[in-house]
């Protein structure tokens, strides 16, 4: 199991994972922030970067604003970092 902050950009004309700033992964979604469906698109997003199913992904922690913590099943925060390329703390 993995957490990690997210740094999300809602209605973006791609979605992508833009990288690492300071401790947060910042990605963009196409989605709009409306009704939970940028939510959906950011564990969408986060999933097929790490290569697991989306049901692995869960939104813990800031639901309702642009910075997000994820909970991830099924694998460690190392190999998140590595698969995310981020420097090990």
């Amino acid at each position: 199991m993995a957490r990690i902050a997210v740094r999300v950009t809602p209605g973006a004309r791609e979605d992508a994972v833009v990288g690492w700033q300071d401790d947060a992964l910042h990605v963009r979604v196409r989605a709009p922030a409306e009704r939970g469906k940028a939510n959906d698109a950011v564990c969408r997003l986060i999933a097929k970067a790490l290569g697991l199913p989306g049901s692995s992904i869960g939104i813990v922690g800031g639901a309702t604003t642009r910075r997000k913590i994820l909970h991830i099943e099924g694998i460690d925060d190392e190999e998140v970092r590595r698969k995310l390329d981020m420097p090990s703390r």
